[in-house]
């Protein structure tokens, strides 16, 4: 399955390359919500809500009432995933949160399971040279990608990678490094970074993996 990325920053429509440096930004909603509704799910991230600045709340708002969404960025409570599962989101994407004193927190995973379901909960483990990285990839940890999974995998109903060095950057994913995650859990694996080709996409199909994909779509569609 493909997957689209919604980014939002400064109530924009972005691209990130490596979570840093903006390559692609957009304030005219309506195309992709177009382009993007015939998708059976759309990744939505709030970026300044991961961060830990200011939110995007009314746009998330807006567009998981548009679209078939998992929406991921500042989803640190029980109460905030609940708000947006009633707002219209299909799941929630929660990353940073699972990290406490630089260790897996798996007793809030735990919490957030009983509280809002597991069939709910997309964890994000998010790799930088292979250590996981939270608050918006600013912050390195020294947890590996498969000892976060391994420590996790009971809570959730799918687990997001992605390979930040890749970000943005359509160098391809590594391909060795998602077979290694496949084998990890049984769990749905959801790959991101640098995917950017159908290729790609039927390959990580082949494997049992689904795709985000943004950079190649958003410049794919703006030729059109």
């Amino acid at each position: 399955m493909l997957i689209p990325s919604i980014d939002l920053m400064e109530g924009k429509i972005v691209q990130l390359v490596q979570g840093e440096k903006k390559a692609l930004e957009f304030d005219d909603f309506e195309p992709w919500v177009e382009r993007f509704s015939k998708y059976p799910l759309v990744q939505l991230i709030d970026l300044d809500a991961a961060i830990g600045g200011r939110n995007n709340f009314q746009l998330v708002r807006s567009l998981v009432r548009r679209l078939p969404c998992q929406v991921g960025g500042g989803i640190r409570t029980p109460e905030k995933a609940r708000e947006m599962l009633e707002e219209g989101a299909r799941r929630v994407v929660v990353g940073s949160s699972l990290i406490k004193d630089g260790e897996v927190n798996s007793a809030f995973a735990e919490q957030l399971a009983g509280e809002v379901g597991a069939d709910k909960l997309v964890f994000a483990a998010d790799s930088k040279g292979g250590r996981v990285a939270i608050r918006g990839w600013r912050q390195l940890t020294e947890i590996s990608t498969v000892q976060m999974i391994h420590a996790l995998e009971t809570w959730c109903t799918a687990f997001l990678y992605t390979n930040i060095d890749t970000e943005g950057l359509l160098l391809g994913m590594p391909l060795d490094v998602v077979a290694q995650l496949r084998d990890a859990t049984k769990k749905q694996l959801i790959v991101a970074g640098g995917i950017k080709t159908e290729e790609e996409v039927d390959q990580l199909h082949a494997m049992g993996v689904d795709a985000v994909v943004g950079m190649a779509i958003y410049l794919e569609l703006m030729k059109v």
